[in-house]
Formats: structure tokens, C-alpha cells, sequence
């Protein structure tokens, strides 16, 4: 068996495990979304042999493991990009904000100009930036900034689905509980997707 396959498997069994929900308490005013359990995080049982405090992205399940001790995990159901646009691969946090500004990359600008063009010069923080609350920047040792994210959204119908321009998304209130867990050069594996 691949190493893909097994950790892949690993990850699909740990959704099986006992789990216990999280709540998502909105905080700084946020609004409250009406999720339902599904989409709530959960603690869960993780059968797969990996390092606590870790970020692994499983596209093919829109699940976010933050890895934890004694083979548990916190799990959130996120939005993946879009069929052509998710790059898998080992990364690390090489940056964290709060309230993050957000410029379109020349690649949503050339793909979608009619989209993205009003925005080229920039967009300041706040609820209704792309990116969130929070967002971290996933950093590739030989590139720097990938421009990739793992970040908030205001958009909780967007969880589950392949929407993004290459980042993975969670609701702003989770985006915030994760953001306060995860230190610079935290390691982040995106895994591949079998579509």
C-alpha cells in the first residue's frame, strides 16, 4: 500500500471514530452562522501515525485535521480549490494575520478579469474580505510565499465544496479557534486530490 493511500485511509477511518462537537462561538462580533452539526469541528479519534500539531488538508473529504497528542485530532470541514487550481504538497506557516488585507494574485487576475480587476490595487481587512479573520500563508522553502491560505470565510455555504483559487477556507469563528493554535512554521500537508 502507498504512503497516499494509507494516510488517505487513515484520515476517512479517523471520521469514523468517536467524536465529540465543538461548538463555533462566534467571537468579535462575528455573525453566528446556523451550521449544521456536519459542518460543526469535531475532536475525533486519529488512527493515522502522525505528529501532533500538524495541518493536514484532505481535499477529497474537505476535511482539515490539526493533529494533536495521543492520536486525536481536531477535524473541520473546509471549501478546496477549484479542479486545477489545488497544489498538494508539504508547505510550512511562514506568516499569520488577523483581519488580513487581500490582493488577487496575477493568475485570478488573468483567469477572471472581470472578477478580480476592481480589487487589483488591493482590498483592506474585514468581514468581507476574502480571506477572513485570520488567514495563514503557506511557505514553501525553495519559492517563499506560495501565495497559497488556509483562511476565514464569511461564506459558510462554500464548506464542502471546490471553490477557492487554490486555498483551503473555514468559517471566520473556526478560522479564529484554529488560527490561535497554530505557531509560525507550523508543518502543512495538502494532500492530493483523486479528482
Amino acid at each position: 500500500m502507498k504512503r497516499r493511500q494509507f494516510v488517505g485511509g487513515a484520515l476517512g477511518a479517523a471520521v469514523l471514530g468517536a467524536g465529540t462537537p465543538a461548538l463555533a462561538h462566534p467571537p468579535e462580533q462575528l455573525p453566528a452562522y446556523d451550521l449544521p452539526p456536519a459542518l460543526l469541528p469535531r475532536e475525533i479519534d486519529f488512527f493515522a501515525d502522525l505528529p501532533p500539531y500538524e495541518i493536514h488538508v484532505v481535499p477529497d473529504e474537505f476535511a482539515l485535521y490539526w493533529t494533536l497528542p495521543n492520536q486525536r485530532a481536531m477535524r473541520y470541514v473546509v471549501g478546496v480549490g477549484r479542479p486545477g487550481l489545488y497544489e498538494a504538497g508539504e508547505f510550512y506557516v511562514g506568516a499569520r494575520k488577523e483581519w488580513p488585507s487581500w490582493t488577487p494574485t496575477p493568475g485570478m487576475l488573468e483567469r477572471e478579469p472581470e472578477r478580480y480587476q476592481q480589487y487589483a490595487d488591493g482590498m483592506p481587512g474585514g468581514l468581507n474580505n476574502p480571506l477572513g479573520s485570520r488567514a495563514l500563508y503557506l511557505f514553501d522553502p525553495e519559492r517563499g510565499d506560495t501565495f497559497l491560505r488556509i483562511h476565514g470565510t464569511n461564506e459558510p455555504s462554500t464548506l464542502g465544496q471546490r471553490v477557492s483559487n487554490g486555498c483551503a477556507r473555514l468559517v471566520n469563528d473556526q478560522m479564529i479557534e484554529l488560527y490561535d493554535q497554530v505557531p509560525m512554521d507550523t508543518r502543512v500537508v495538502l494532500h492530493p486530490q483523486d479528482v
